[in-house]
């Protein structure tokens, strides 16, 4: 059984599963486990390192299934790294991973810590070619993802969920379902030729932008007010001031998708890693 479709080999075979490694979007929901640990205000590194393993093999296993539906069901794709074959042997060893993480945390943590960790991998596997076919499940997938990944890397450390931490999750789904709106825009065509009902597809180009947009403001204000009333730690503004600025000049990017998407994923990365600091300034 071949893993690779082109070359052959242990070198071929790993190099076309690495290559459903996709940095930009696997680090958000791995940082934002380790976001909720944070919060927790102590850190089990066997849990964490469970719990990040888990994300990530729920991630891995959103990749292949996407790549294994867009090629081989779609035709969607010129090209993919891996076989039919190599596809389903991928999904089967980043399941399996992933239930092995999910297990350890039922038993060491309980049974909600595992509840709130299994979504990672239904909503991976389901990416692909159901949820993305429709507007709420084109956009709300990833961001759901992450919001989840958030809440279960906070409750295998706390088991529990206190109301800043469900704020979080909640703001960073908001934010990042404007960003995913962008995104989908950069597929406006095809995605409209194919009957893929993306928010840009049902909204047209320009007022999906506008929506995008306006769920992003959303929320930097909640943060903003959440922020005024002691809920989230008072540097916390320097947040949203700071992807407001990256915010600006995607948006003078202008129908040029493609760039504001770039400038939108980079600006949450800052955006978390200011929501970092502030949580450890306190």
């Amino acid at each position: 059984m071949g893993i690779a479709r082109h070359g052959s080999g242990i070198r071929a075979d790993a190099g076309a599963l690495v290559s459903q490694v996709h940095p930009v979007f696997m680090l958000p929901p791995l940082a934002a486990s380790a976001f909720g640990a944070v919060l927790a205000g102590r850190v089990d590194p066997t849990l964490l390192v469970l719990h990040l393993v888990a994300a990530f093999a729920g991630l891995y296993t959103a990749h292949v299934k996407d790549g294994y539906v867009d090629f081989y069901g779609r035709g969607e794709d010129d090209d993919h790294p891996l076989t039919a074959d190599g596809c389903r042997l991928a999904l089967a060893g980043a399941s399996a991973l992933f239930f092995a993480c999910l297990a350890a945390i039922g038993l060491l943590v309980d049974v909600w810590a595992a509840l709130l960790t299994l979504p990672g991998w239904i909503i991976g596997y389901l990416h692909a070619p159901q949820l993305d076919l429709n507007a709420v499940g084109a956009t709300a997938g990833y961001p759901a993802g992450i919001a989840f990944a958030l809440l279960g890397g906070h409750y295998v450390q706390a088991t529990a969920l206190g109301a800043d931490v469900v704020a979080f999750a909640l703001v960073f789904f908001v934010v990042l379902c404007g960003i995913k709106v962008v995104d989908d825009a950069t597929d406006y065509e095809y995605d409209r030729s194919i009957g893929k009902r993306t928010v840009a597809v049902v909204l047209g180009p320009d007022a999906a932008r506008r929506f995008a947009y306006g769920l992003m403001a959303a929320g930097m204000a909640v943060v903003l007010v959440l922020a005024a009333v002691g809920v989230f730690p008072p540097a916390s503004v320097a947040a949203p001031l700071v992807f407001g600025v990256v915010a600006a000049f995607a948006w003078r990017a202008g129908e040029d998708a493609g760039l504001a998407t770039k400038l939108l994923i980079r600006g949450s990365y800052l955006f978390l890693a200011v929501l970092v600091a502030a949580v450890w300034i306190g």
